[in-house]
Parts: C-alpha cells; sequence; structure tokens
C-alpha cells in the first residue's frame, strides 16, 4: 500500500466529539495544493494510518530506527478526492516556525487541567514543560521510543517504590539481631538513613565511605561515622583512584537496597576502632567486618521474616503511585511487549504487585493482565549474561515445572535473556530495560544485549528542588571564585615581573616594568591578603553546597561546585535515559523521541567570544 511520512495534513478527516475548540477555530498556518483524483468522496475506513515495519524501517539523521513511525496510506486520501501530491506555500523554516508557535498553544490546551479518576486526580504536563520539572525524562542517548517493540521492568524500587526508611529500616533492624545473636556489640545502634547516599564507594580495606567525582577521585570520605577533613582525605586518596573493577576494594552503594547495609556497616567499624568487638570472634579486620554485615543481611532477606512483615502489611511499606499502571497501560496498548523480570520469588511479586497495581487499573484488570511476560526468581545480573534453567510457574503458591520454551503471556521463573529474545523474536535495541539497579539492571542489559536502559531514581525529585534552592548559593560561590581568579590573574603577572626584575629580565608589560620594587611588593602583599581571606569564605561555602539534599555527601549528582559525581558518570555512560519514576513516561506518550542535550565541554568558552564579538559589530553598526 502506498505510503507518505507527511508530518501535517490540511485535515480533510472529519473531526472526533472531543476535538478541542481552539483547534476546531484555528486558521491553517501551512496549505497544501493536492491534485484531483476521479475517485468518489467516500466515507474512510480505520487504517488510515500504518506504521513502518522491521523489514521497512531505516534509520534517520540522528541514526535512530524509524521502526514504529506513523504514515499515511496515501490509498485513503482517494476517498478525499487527493493524489496525495502535495506542496507547502513558502520555505519550509517560515511554515515550520509559525507551526511551531501554534503547536505550543494547542499543547497547552491538550494537558490542561487535571483529569480524575477512580482512584487518583491527574495533572497532565506536555513534555516540554515535564523536561524543566522534578518529574523529568532526561537524555542521555538519543532515543526513539515507537521503534522499542518491548518494555522490561524489574520490580523492587522501579515498579514498587518503598518508603526507604520504612523498608530499609526494617531490613536494619534483622540485620543487627543476626549481628548480636553473632556476638557483635550492637546495643545503642538506631538507623540513621542520612548517614549514607546512592553513588557511595565502600572501602573495605579501610573502613571508609567516600564519594568519587567522574574520574575516581576522591571528593568526601568518612570513616565508620565520622566524616574526615579535606586534609584527611588528600593524604589518604591523593595518589588513589577509586576502580571498581578492584572489588576486593571497593563496593558501590547501586540501589537504595544498599542503605541499610552501608548504615550498619559504618557503625560496625566504630565499634570496632573503639575496640569493643569481642576476641572470640577472631581476627578482623575491615574487609571481615564487612563480610560479617553482609551476612547478617543476607540472612535477613533469606530467612523470609522480612519480606513475610512487609506482605503482611504492604501499606506500611510501600509508597503507591496510581499514575505508574497507566502509563504502563498506555504503553500496551500502543502495540509494546511489556515484561517483568526480577529477582524476587513469586509470592512476593504476586502479593506486592496486586497491592501496588490492582486497585488502579481500569476494567477489573489485574497487574497480570499488562505483561506479556512474568520472569521471577531472574537472578539477574547472570540473567543477561548466560543462561539458566527455566521453570514455568503453574500454582497460586508458587509450585513449578521444568520448560523449555517461553510463550507469550506465560509466568517463568530463571531463564535468560536470550531466551526473552528468542521467545518474542526481539532483539537488541528493540527492547528497553527499565530499573533502579545501575550494574544488575542498566549496565549488563546494556554491556551484553545492547538493549536500550533506563534509570529510575527516585532521590532525583529532591535533587531536582534542592538545587534550585541552591541557585543563590551557588551564585555567591562562583562569583567570589570568579573575583579570587582575576585577582590571582594580576598577583601572577606580578609574581612574573618580580622574578624577572631578579634575573635582569623586563617584564612581559609596560606598566610591570614601570612600577618600582616597593610599589610592585606592596601591591602582591594587598592582593595575596585578600585572596587569603577569600579562600576563608569560600571553603566552608563549598562545603555547604549541596546541604540542602545531605548535609554530609552533598548533591548525589555533583562531585565539588562543577564536576558529575561517580554514580553519573555511570548513569549518563549506562543508561539511555533516566528519570525519577515510572509514571513519568504518562507526560511523554509511547511515541516520545528523546533527544539528548548538547554536552558541555572546557572550550565551550568559544561561544562567549562569538556573542562578545556579534555584540562589537551590532554596536559599530
Amino acid at each position: 500500500m502506498a505510503t507518505t511520512n507527511l508530518h501535517y495534513l490540511q485535515n480533510p478527516f472529519p473531526r472526533p466529539s472531543f476535538y478541542p475548540k481552539r483547534l476546531a477555530m484555528r486558521a491553517p498556518k501551512m496549505v497544501f495544493k493536492w491534485g484531483c483524483s476521479n475517485s468518489s468522496n467516500t466515507s474512510v475506513g480505520e487504517d488510515v494510518f500504518s506504521l513502518t515495519s522491521s523489514s521497512k524501517c531505516d534509520v534517520d539523521y540522528l541514526g535512530q530506527s524509524t521502526k514504529g513511525d506513523l504514515n499515511v496510506n496515501l490509498k485513503h486520501l482517494e476517498f478525499f478526492g487527493l493524489d496525495g501530491q502535495a506542496t507547502l506555500e513558502g520555505p519550509i523554516e517560515q511554515v515550520a516556525r509559525l507551526e511551531a508557535e501554534e503547536a505550543g498553544g494547542l499543547l497547552r490546551d491538550l494537558v490542561s487541567g487535571i483529569v480524575t479518576c477512580d482512584h487518583c486526580m491527574q495533572h497532565f504536563m506536555s513534555p516540554s514543560e515535564a523536561r524543566l520539572s522534578p518529574r523529568g525524562i532526561f537524555c542521555s542517548r538519543t532515543l526513539n521510543l515507537r521503534s522499542i517493540s518491548a518494555i522490561g521492568y524489574d520490580m523492587d524500587y522501579t515498579l514498587i517504590h518503598y518508603n526507604v526508611k520504612a523498608w530499609e529500616g526494617r531490613a536494619y533492624d534483622y540485620c543487627m539481631e543476626n549481628l548480636k545473636n553473632m556476638g557483635f556489640p550492637v546495643e545503642g545502634l538506631a538507623f540513621d538513613p542520612d548517614l549514607v547516599i546512592r553513588g557511595l564507594v565502600i572501602d573495605k580495606q579501610n573502613g571508609n565511605l567516600v564519594k568519587a567525582d567522574r574520574f575516581g577521585y576522591v571528593k568526601r570520605a568518612m570513616h565508620g561515622t565520622k566524616m574526615l577533613s579535606t586534609k584527611a582525605v588528600s593524604e589518604m586518596y591523593g595518589r588513589e583512584l577509586v576502580d571498581l573493577r578492584k572489588e576486593s576494594q571497593w563496593e558501590f552503594l547501586n540501589t537504595l537496597f544498599s542503605v541499610s547495609e552501608a548504615v550498619a556497616y559504618m557503625q560496625m567499624v566504630d565499634r570496632f576502632d573503639a575496640g569493643v568487638i569481642p576476641a572470640d570472634l577472631g581476627a578482623l579486620d575491615y574487609k571481615g567486618l564487612y563480610k560479617a554485615v553482609g551476612k547478617a543481611l543476607f540472612r535477613a532477606h533469606v530467612e523470609g521474616q522480612l519480606k513475610s512483615e512487609i506482605t503482611s502489611k504492604p501499606e506500611l511499606f510501600v509508597e503507591p503511585d496510581p499514575e505508574l499502571p497507566l502509563a504502563l497501560l498506555d504503553q500496551k496498548e500502543a502495540g509494546k511487549k511489556l515484561l517483568l523480570i526480577t529477582n524476587s520469588d513469586y509470592q512476593y511479586t504476586d502479593k506486592m504487585m496486586q497491592h501496588s497495581f490492582n486497585r488502579f487499573l481500569p476494567n477489573d484488570m489485574g497487574w497480570r493482565d499488562l505483561f506479556d511476560m512474568v520472569i521471577v526468581s531472574a537472578r539477574k545480573p547472570e540473567f543477561f549474561q548466560m543462561s539458566h534453567p527455566l521453570y514455568e510457574v503453574v500454582t497460586d503458591e508458587g509450585l513449578m515445572r521444568p520448560c523449555f520454551k517461553a510463550r507469550t503471556g506465560g509466568l517463568y521463573s530463571g531463564g535468560s535473556a536470550q531466551m526473552v529474545e528468542n521467545s518474542l523474536n526481539i532483539h537488541g535495541d528493540e527492547i528497553l530495560y527499565v530499573g533502579d539497579h545501575i550494574y544488575t539492571d542498566v549496565s549488563q542489559s546494556k554491556v551484553h544485549l545492547r538493549w536500550r536502559t533506563a534509570l529510575i531514581c527516585r532521590e532525583l525529585e529532591e535533587e531536582y528542588s534542592a538545587l534550585i534552592q541552591s541557585r543563590g548559593h551557588r551564585a555567591t560561590v562562583i562569583e567570589l571564585i570568579n573575583q579570587k581568579e582575576v585577582l590571582g590573574d594580576l598577583f601572577n603577572q606580578l609574581r612574573l615581573a618580580l622574578q624577572r626584575r631578579y634575573k635582569g629580565r623586563p617584564a612581559q608589560t609596560l606598566a610591570a616594568t614601570n612600577m618600582d620594587d616597593r610599589e610592585l611588593t606592596e601591591s602582591m602583599q594587598k592582593l595575596l591578603i585578600v585572596m587569603q581571606r577569600l579562600d576563608e569564605k569560600i571553603a566552608p561555602l563549598l562545603q555547604a553546597d549541596g546541604e540542602l539534599f545531605n548535609k554530609r555527601w552533598g548533591f548525589l549528582s555533583r562531585a565539588g561546585l562543577w564536576d558529575k559525581s561517580h554514580l553519573m558518570r555511570q548513569i549518563e555512560k549506562y543508561a539511555d535515559i533516566y528519570t525519577s519514576r515510572v509514571s513519568n513516561f504518562l507526560n511523554y506518550t509511547p511515541f516520545m523521541y528523546f533527544r539528548s542535550q548538547e554536552q558541555t565541554l572546557a572550550h565551550d568558552s568559544y561561544l562567549h567570544y562569538c556573542s562578545e564579538q556579534n555584540g562589537t559589530l551590532t554596536n559599530k553598526e
């Protein structure tokens, strides 16, 4: 069937009853001249549009697949006496500018107001509005969502968000109880969720918790529960980089599930340093202590008491998101195959998904109705790396039987990502996987399978708001640093002039050459005193940067005033898009084309030079 991929048509089709009034009354800004056809003007069937298939897709100018793009079937235009030969009146730049201006207004009309349903009130934003909010979806690598055939989801902290203080607090309690039974002194200790943040790195060799920048240089560190001074950090890590491949020393806090473990470990480091850990526990060092804490927490998860408590009263641990099931429903109805791939067992998964999804779905749908395939006990990251036996879950109690091939609509345990690809006949970058764990979910699915990836990081909402509130503070720091830089430039010029004078050579500038020794020395002394006072002012302001997010560690994505954190580097490297929660997809539609933004470089100062030059030329004219 002949098609055209015209982006706009001068709407010859019947207008639906819900069509916005503003749209109905708009004056057309783009005009097509159509050739006539001899066909009679009869009613049009439903197949007015067609989708670009995998076999006929191409790549666009950004290298993205055009699979899933919408096309107009030219055959149906004949019903309107049109032959599809259209021309624009005027240059495309003018037409596009006018259309874009009106489209912005129409978008505001379409998304304005609050839509209510049985369980929630939904305030929808346009993508442009969402991008400028804490609920935005941020793009590291351009992604055409239309070309995605299947979307896989993790469950914990992805489709279900837990109250961190409640969930991790109980995990901590069980961990401490197990440590106590092992003989460790835990009296007087309490869970402190503000002690750590995601993205920090445990130094198991030295009993430290560190925050590194994108290059691996340590910027802040804590020994036990005591923050180390800048000098101490420099002395300990000045010649050492954080290298996550060195697993014997470094442990990255990939997810919010790491919070309870890190808090327990740092508190036990304090007890170890105080010498109160009994000798009969053996010759422990910081590495041995980390293993003991990990063993105690592992028992808390494996023995089942923690999960039994959570499933018995999920309302105490789960933060409901009524919009999330609706976002998935949009994706499913748009033709995406939805997958649930979780490491949790079936009974826990079923109870938590029922609680979090069923009450928010329409028409008596259950959570299973959303997914084309469900895989529990997936054993990620190995799920993405190798094959494991596949079992079909056949009863509500979780009884299983061996299975050799997965099918659509099935419920399985184990298996592998390659098995999923083969059963769906969908491979590589046609699949988007969404999870909260940098390594287990995002890194491994991309490295081994080249799946597209999305990271869920709930803390982004709090950080985004904290960054907005910190603008005044950061502007003050930057102004002081810029002042010191100017003063430093002059001081260095005078210092060089003095150095050349001692060697009997002229200064690099006439002004410096004409200064006598006393004038030169006094100027340098004054500048030095001013810069030293500025340092005294700047240092505590820099230390306080990010306190609105976390008083010890600052912002999640920043390491210092300008640089990115090690966590942010991992996100940029492995996550094509990242956002705070899955329901944010609701503002973008399943057809969104996510385009990455321009990345700033150190030499982008040329832009400032160009703007200054343009200003000079304008003034001369």
